[in-house]
């Protein structure tokens, strides 16, 4: 079966950090969320913490700027840098 356009904008849209279209990460990702207004740097922190055995939101996240950790409900604004598994 030929792949249809709608095919190609999902897998470009899915990009490294997504799973059958959804977030995910492992303890030991790096979370990113952009910033509220245009010149905020946003923010991120380490995953330190999941409620889900395939790794989808939300997340424990532990902020680099603050050192609090807090459970988040990712956004579209926010994407999941991976590391390798330990």
């Amino acid at each position: 079966m030929a792949s249809t356009r709608a095919d190609a904008r999902r897998r470009r849209s899915e990009g490294p950090a997504t799973r059958a279209g959804g977030l995910w990460a492992r303890v030991g990702d790096r979370l990113i969320v952009g910033g509220a207004v245009v010149g905020d740097e946003g923010r991120d922190g380490e995953i330190v913490g999941l409620h889900h055995a395939d790794g989808s939101p939300p997340f424990d996240v532990r902020w680099s700027d603050t050192g609090k950790i807090t459970l988040i409900f990712p956004g579209p604004d926010a994407r999941v840098q991976h590391f390798p598994a330990h």
